[in-house]
């Protein structure tokens, strides 16, 4: 029988939860993880892994479909659906095995089953780990991490039912192509979708209740996304709302609502993708002092709870919903309960937010209209893809850069991008706000050619009128 006494129990083998246990037992403590699906998560085994498989898939019949723009060319070009989901789910079995192995390495203990706080004892609390009902273990904790995520938020009347109305569970492993479908909801989950069946063919509609699509990045990024996505053939519905979803034999009937008018849109399938909601029934949150708010645990910037003893990470605590702002706070977490010194409580502005849609998209920071409303005075730089040498030779001339900065101190407020690989180049200017850098440290930094990079110092430049190449 495994030992049953922790100093540190995480409930979830997310990307949060498992980078707590493993950090905990990085410092001496003895830890323990229970996760009652597959350890790595939603992230590695239904969200960010799998979905950029399938995107990657979709790039490459992209680029296929344009060969000769690159003198080349290959005849009866197709694909298999059940080849490319296998590929996917492959990578996140890889993936997830994978941590099971990091997790042994560092000598934490996994127990397979659900987790729910059971009352405690002096100094400690208690956890109970029951399979198919059934009990596995009693468990005793110093500190219980609650890390046990998010799923997929729903509409009345609107409920998946995972034939029809998918989430994105079965969006990620369709039995076969579907020719038309209707994506409600325009933030990173749906626009990846809509991205991913438009670029395989599909006719693709975008329902958004807000005004814009990508409706959390900076405006001018949304009009150049929007203005993107059409020119691919999807039908964008800013404004609007789904009144009411039919399914039959056949498919859906979607009527959706704008401007004061109705109309009735038919597909084959139906993605809901309206946001998630936190995992917080069934824990044993009842009769703590936990507070609960629209289905998130409310913690300090210590991922305290508010019982002694208890913390909550990632999705579970709300916004951003992001693996690696869970990582961060469960890194966060377990520094501060050990002692470490030199822990600072995380500063969401610092972190980076992608969409691996085409084209992509990447933020960190302020947009420029929450810094003018935060009473900035803003110098903004942008710069073209078009002006950059290896955007053109990679064929990907469409995109654009944007930095905002404090025109008083020259600090960086934030950085807005649109184009080829942009998920990779944010770090760039998130390691730029880490270490509090302004605008001469950035005009200073010598950036290889060619690059993509090249972009950012040209945008940097461009915000106080030095731009050399636009």
């Amino acid at each position: 029988m495994p030992d049953t006494n922790f100093d540190i129990i995480v409930v979830g083998g997310g990307p949060g939860g498992y980078v707590a246990a493993i950090r905990a037992a990085q410092l001496g403590m003895k830890a323990a993880v229970v996760e009652r699906a597959h350890l790595g998560g939603i992230c590695l085994n239904w969200g960010c892994i799998p979905t950029k498989a399938l995107l990657r898939t979709s790039e490459i019949h992209h680029i296929l479909q344009h060969l000769d723009d690159y003198g080349l060319s290959a005849k009866e070009v197709s694909f298999d659906i059940k080849k490319i989901v296998a590929r996917s789910r492959g990578v996140a079995k890889q993936l997830s095995g994978g941590i099971g192995h990091l997790l042994k390495k560092n000598k934490v203990t996994v127990f397979d089953g659900h987790g729910k706080l059971n009352g405690g004892i002096a100094g400690a609390r208690k956890l109970s780990v029951t399979k198919d009902g059934k009990p596995v273990a009693d468990l005793v904790g110093k500190h219980i991490i609650l890390a046990t995520g998010a799923r997929a938020r729903t509409l009345p009347g609107m409920e998946p039912d995972g034939k029809t109305i998918w989430t994105y569970r079965e969006a990620m492993v369709p039995d076969a192509m579907p020719k038309s479908l209707l994506v409600i909801g325009s933030g990173a989950i749906g626009i990846e979708f809509a991205s991913f069946y438009r670029d395989m063919g599909a006719e693709v509609t975008v329902v958004e209740v807000l005004d814009r699509v990508l409706p959390v990045e900076d405006e001018e990024i949304s009009a150049f996304a929007h203005k993107a996505f059409t020119k691919q053939g999807m039908k964008l519905l800013t404004g609007a709302k789904v009144a009411s979803v039919k399914t039959s034999a056949k498919g859906a009937a979607v009527t959706v609502e704008a401007g004061g008018k109705s109309e009735v849109i038919t597909v084959d399938k139906v993605i809901m993708a309206v946001g998630i909601v936190g995992n917080v029934e069934d824990i044993g949150l009842e009769g703590t002092k936990i507070k609960v708010d629209r289905a998130h645990v409310e913690i300090d910037q210590w991922c305290q709870t508010g019982e002694p003893g208890i913390y909550a990470i990632g999705d579970l605590v709300g916004p951003p919903w992001l693996a690696h702002k869970a990582s961060h706070e469960g890194i966060i977490c377990v520094e501060k309960i050990a002692g470490v010194k030199g822990v600072h409580p995380l500063d969401t502005g610092n972190i980076p937010g992608c969409t691996y849609c085409r084209p992509q998209v990447a933020s960190v920071g302020m947009t420029e209209a929450a810094a003018k409303k935060a009473g900035h005075e803003v110098k903004v730089g942008r710069f073209p893809f078009m002006g950059n040498g290896k955007a053109i030779a990679l064929g990907e001339p469409e995109g654009l850069v944007k930095t905002i900065f404090d025109a008083k101190t020259g600090e960086m407020l934030g950085a807005h991008m649109i184009g080829a690989e942009v998920t990779e180049m944010i770090q760039g200017y998130t390691v730029a706000r880490t270490l509090e850098t302004t605008e001469v440290e950035l005009m200073h930094t010598v950036f290889p050619h060619p690059t993509l990079s090249e972009m950012m110092h040209e945008s940097v430049l461009d915000a106080y009128g030095r731009a050399v190449h636009f």
